[in-house]
C-alpha cells in the first residue's frame, strides 16, 4: 500500500480537512481520492488523498476493487454516482462496504474526473447518515466540482518529482507545439527544451514524448 500523499503534505491534508469541515452540515465525515497508478495497468489504481487517516484501510480497500473502475468508465454509467453502502446485499458485499460500514458509514457520493486513454481521478465523500434527497447528493457533486482545482494541484505538488520547466515543456508538447515552437515560447534554446523533455522522460520512465505526457497527466501534473 502507497502512503497517500496528504500524509506528507499539509498543505494538502489542510485542504481536505477544511473541505470535510464545509460539508459537515450534510454529514460528510470522510474524503477520498483515486487515481491512477501511472505505473501500472488500466485497471490498477491508488489511493491519492484520504481524510481522516483512520478511514486509510477502507480507502484502500475501495482502490484495489473492481468498484468504479475502468469497466465503470467503459460503460455508460454516470460521471456521478450516489450509493447507499448499508443497502448492499449482506451476502455479497464487498470488503471496502464491509470496512466503511464498520466505521459507520452508511452513503457514498462519487464524482469522476476523466483522463486520457480511460483513466480517471475518483472524489468519494462518505456521511455516517443515508441521504434522502437527490438535492443533497447533487451539492456534494458541486462542491467536489468547486474544489476539484485546489485539490488537483496541492495533489500535483506534493506527488509529482518535475520541476517548473519539465511540467511546462510538457504541457506546451500536450498543446501539440514542436520542441522549436516550445523553444521561442519560452524564450531558451531548443536543445534547452529537448533537454527539459529528456529529463521529464526519465523522471516518468518512458522513452518517449506522448508516454510522458499521458503519465504526467495521470499524476496531475498537467
Amino acid at each position: 500500500m502507497g502512503i497517500p500523499v496528504n500524509f506528507d503534505s499539509v498543505s494538502l491534508d489542510g485542504i481536505l480537512s477544511d473541505w470535510v469541515a464545509a460539508l459537515r452540515e450534510f454529514s460528510v465525515e470522510a474524503v477520498v481520492v483515486l487515481g491512477p497508478d501511472p505505473f501500472g495497468g488500466s485497471d490498477d489504481r491508488q489511493v491519492i488523498a484520504v481524510h481522516p487517516p483512520i478511514v486509510a484501510e477502507a480507502a484502500e480497500a475501495l482502490a484495489e476493487s473492481g468498484d468504479f473502475g475502468a469497466r465503470w468508465r467503459d460503460s455508460d454509467a454516470p460521471l456521478v454516482a450516489w450509493q447507499t453502502i448499508a443497502k448492499s446485499d449482506p451476502q455479497h458485499t464487498s470488503r471496502w462496504r464491509m470496512l466503511w460500514l464498520a466505521h459507520g458509514y452508511q452513503t457514498l457520493v462519487r464524482v469522476e474526473f476523466s483522463l486520457p486513454a480511460g483513466r480517471a481521478f475518483e472524489c468519494f465523500m462518505f456521511s455516517p447518515r443515508e441521504l434522502t434527497a437527490r438535492a443533497d447528493a447533487a451539492l456534494l457533486a458541486w462542491s467536489a466540482l468547486n474544489i476539484w482545482p485546489l485539490v488537483k494541484r496541492s495533489i500535483a505538488t506534493a506527488r509529482s518529482r518535475l520541476s517548473p520547466r519539465e511540467r511546462e515543456c510538457l504541457q506546451l508538447a500536450f498543446q501539440g507545439k514542436t520542441a522549436r515552437e516550445t523553444a521561442q515560447e519560452l524564450q531558451c534554446t531548443e536543445r534547452t527544451v529537448n533537454y527539459h523533455l529528456a529529463n521529464a522522460m526519465n523522471k516518468l520512465k518512458v522513452d518517449n514524448k506522448m508516454a510522458a505526457i499521458q503519465r504526467a497527466c495521470w499524476l496531475g501534473a498537467l
